[in-house]
């Protein structure tokens, strides 16, 4: 929100209280509480007829600082809260004539002495200035035409800082330049709007910033002052926390300790899934017909989606097949389980009128209500439709309850769809929570219990979701999916741009409707976003209209799709230690160059290219002659699909045909590719190839394999001495050993 025209005047409605000058410091138990004077003090008069702010300083871990601002302490704070993980942390305060200073671990918030002046810089251990919020930063605004108040600070930037994440964003990759507001909303790839809003971001200086507040904060990003990041919300208090992690990877291993981690997943996951598409009209026999295309075309298929109408139109959700297009269900499960698949069904939190549990769930209190006791119904989407009030203990255990019988009747997964379309207007929660804060957070609460339902029934690492909203602390229940994109080379590249964003604001796992949600693409573009989808965290060929099977398309796609699902298959040995990692530090298994290479400038605004891991450089082809323009990093490149080297420090320009494109490996690898190529799930030990890459005398490097459950199953450290490799190992399966040049 923009308080101020130009950077002298403010806004004629608006009345801005600023920090002025620190005219109190006390310790106030392991914190430190700064009176913030609204007016310089330069007597005792100054005190009467103004404000104040109360700036208190505490610490939920080493190297994070929590920064609460508060005008009007008689205003309750709204619920829900994020949940926020703290550990006992050892905190110190320092102070002298010109300044009072906060330190946790490394970092130290310094607030000056000086009357007339207000000054906060956050400091790393050497004394470097991070960043800091100075002359008109903290402020309370009040909004003089509609009564509303708010709370505000701003934050320094310096010469070249770029600001990244906030959630998955199609908008441009860095958000310098950019407002943004954390509303989630239903609103495609090709909009400003995001289904997954996280008020969180991080810069290329060595530290991120997380607001507490689940409501609609707005961000200004070197948009209203463009030497700062501006954060704000309504009400009398703001929070947020500086979270000093050094590097991209040590931002996200400290935020995501605070907000979860995302857990591990199972194995079969990451193979290719298939979905009946959305309007499409299939029947068992329809359904089969996929099924059986792939097998006889020799293409793995790991996970086959049921979307809504598996359900009757105009019941969505009753939890029940449709009796005419599958009057066999538990059969027709059993079946495809026979065939070594996994099934996975469309849900949503909404409840249409005609649906049989529209009428219960209103009389027992289990929907979203307005104020004078009505249900809250629209019929934007389902005719008629309430919603679940997830705040309500007996209605998620109600809701829950059909799920468990779906699972038990043999479904293995659920797509949670929806959950941003969460009305504000008029509304009352079971426990009483804000409207406000709740429009967010539902999703929160929607897609944590679906989750804990499936993990119940299914069991530890068994759990997973396909999730289109999501808030802060979402990754904790995975996967999700990038929402409604177009068939096209542009909808592509801002799809990517997005889970980029994403990956930086917390979630190690992130897919993607393959060749677009919305109309059908042409042949070139549904190849060349296979490439990109297969190599990707999850896989999943999707769309509205139109059916995504590859001989829909043409034979080569057959071919295409074939390649790379195999493919993926054998990479799985890597892409498993890949999410061991997301799970046990927060690093994304598609990551930013800027992440993998923070020292690297070029690195800093790339947004058409990834490193999959923290080994596997990743450029999909946006154009249908095949060019493509990436960036390599220092060192000698190995093109894993063609064998090319290529000498980074550069950018390449190459023409790929289908059956190719930039999947570079990093000089200083040994990459294991797996023995099979026709599932995701297998001893990943048995018969592995350790590819040796780009290794100099000297280099050591140690791997680690593990089993589909996610416990160590071998260790190799691969050494290069006197031009030979050697390998110790503990693993007790046969393997080999391929050094590349």
């Amino acid at each position: 929100m923009k308080f101020t025209r130009g950077y002298w005047l403010t806004r004629e409605n608006f009345v801005l209280n600023y920090a002025m000058q620190c005219v109190r410091a006390e310790k106030k138990g392991n914190g430190l509480h700064i009176l913030a004077a609204c007016r310089p003090i330069l007597g005792r008069g100054d005190i009467l007829n103004s404000g104040t702010l109360d700036v208190t300083f505490t610490s939920p871990m080493a190297n994070v600082i929590r920064v609460e601002i508060t005008h009007f302490a008689g205003k309750a704070w709204k619920l829900p809260h994020f949940e926020v993980n703290a550990e006992n942390v050892e905190t110190r305060i320092n102070e002298t004539d010109d300044a009072v200073t906060f330190t946790s671990g490394e970092l130290s918030a310094r607030v000056l002495r000086q009357a007339g002046a207000w000054q906060v810089d956050f400091l790393t251990a050497d004394g470097h200035t991070l960043t800091s919020s100075g002359y008109h930063g903290m402020a309370h605004a009040l909004d003089k035409d509609s009564g509303r108040c708010y709370m505000s600070d701003s934050l320094m930037l310096d010469v070249g800082e770029n600001v990244y994440g906030l959630g998955e964003r199609f908008t441009p990759y860095v958000k310098n330049g950019q407002t943004v507001d954390m509303w989630n909303a239903d609103g495609g790839t090709a909009s400003e709007l995001a289904y997954k809003n996280i008020p969180f971001y991080m810069t290329n200086r060595g530290y991120g910033i997380f607001v507490d507040d689940t409501s609609d904060v707005s961000f200004e990003i070197a948009s209203e002052k463009v030497e700062r990041v501006q954060f704000s919300c309504e009400g009398e208090t703001l929070a947020y926390y500086v979270i000093y992690g050094q590097s991209p990877k040590g931002i996200l291993e400290l935020y995501t300790a605070m907000t979860g981690r995302p857990p591990l997943l199972p194995a079969w996951s990451f193979g290719l899934w298939l979905s009946t598409s959305f309007t499409t009209n299939y029947d068992e026999v329809t359904a089969t017909g996929f099924i059986d295309g792939m097998a006889e075309r020799s293409i793995p298929l790991s996970v086959f989606h049921f979307d809504c109408f598996w359900m009757r139109g105009y019941n969505w959700c009753d939890f029940e097949w449709d009796p005419e297009t599958f009057p066999d269900p538990e059969g027709m499960l059993s079946r495809y389980h026979d065939k070594g698949l996994h099934l996975c069904c469309w849900i949503n939190p909404y409840i249409a009128q005609q649906s049989p549990l529209f009428a219960e769930g209103a009389r027992n209190g289990y929907l979203i209500r307005r104020t004078n006791g009505d249900i809250w119904q629209t019929d934007m989407w389902q005719a008629g439709m309430g919603i679940v009030d997830v705040t309500n203990p007996a209605a998620r255990e109600w809701y829950c309850g059909h799920l468990k019988k779906l699972l038990l009747m043999g479904v293995d997964c659920l797509k949670t769809d929806f959950g941003e379309r969460i009305p504000v207007k008029d509304i009352v929660y079971f426990d009483g929570s804000s409207p406000l804060h709740m429009h967010n957070y539902y999703t929160f609460l929607y897609n944590r219990m679906v989750f804990e339902t499936i993990k119940a029934v299914r069991g530890e690492g068994e759990a997973i979701l396909f999730a289109r909203s999501a808030t802060a602390g979402s990754q904790q229940f995975p996967v999700h999916w990038g929402g409604d994109n177009s068939a096209s080379y542009v909808s592509m590249a801002e799809t990517l741009r997005a889970g980029l964003s994403l990956s930086q604001s917390g979630f190690g796992y992130w897919s993607h409707d393959i060749s677009g949600f919305e109309s059908t693409a042409p042949a070139h573009v549904y190849k060349r976003w296979v490439q990109f989808g297969l190599l990707s965290s999850h896989s999943r060929l999707h769309g509205s209209g139109s059916y995504r099977v590859p001989w829909a398309f043409d034979e080569e796609s057959v071919t295409v799709v074939r390649t790379f699902t195999r493919l993926k298959c054998r990479l799985m040995p890597y892409l498993y230690a890949a999410m061991m990692e997301a799970h046990e530090h927060g690093t994304p298994m598609m990551r930013p160059m800027m992440m993998e290479f923070p020292d690297d400038p070029a690195c800093d605004t790339l947004d058409r290219q990834y490193m999959f891991g923290e080994s596997l450089l990743v450029a999909p082809v946006f154009r249908e002659d095949g060019q493509v323009d990436y960036y390599l990093p220092a060192g000698n490149w190995t093109n894993l699909l063609t064998g090319k080297t290529s000498s980074g420090g550069t950018w390449q320009r190459e023409t790929h045909g289908f059956m190719t494109l930039p999947l570079l490996v990093r000089p200083g690898t040994v990459l294991p590719l797996g023995a099979c190529d026709s599932r995701p799930d297998y001893d990943y030990t048995d018969n592995v190839v350790l590819h040796v890459f780009g290794f100099t005398d000297g280099v050591q490097k140690t791997v680690t394999l593990y089993t589909i459950h996610g416990e160590p199953a071998a260790h190799y450290t691969v050494v290069m001495k006197d031009g030979q490799v050697s390998v110790e190992t503990d693993a007790i399966r046969p393997y080999r050993v391929v050094v590349h040049e």
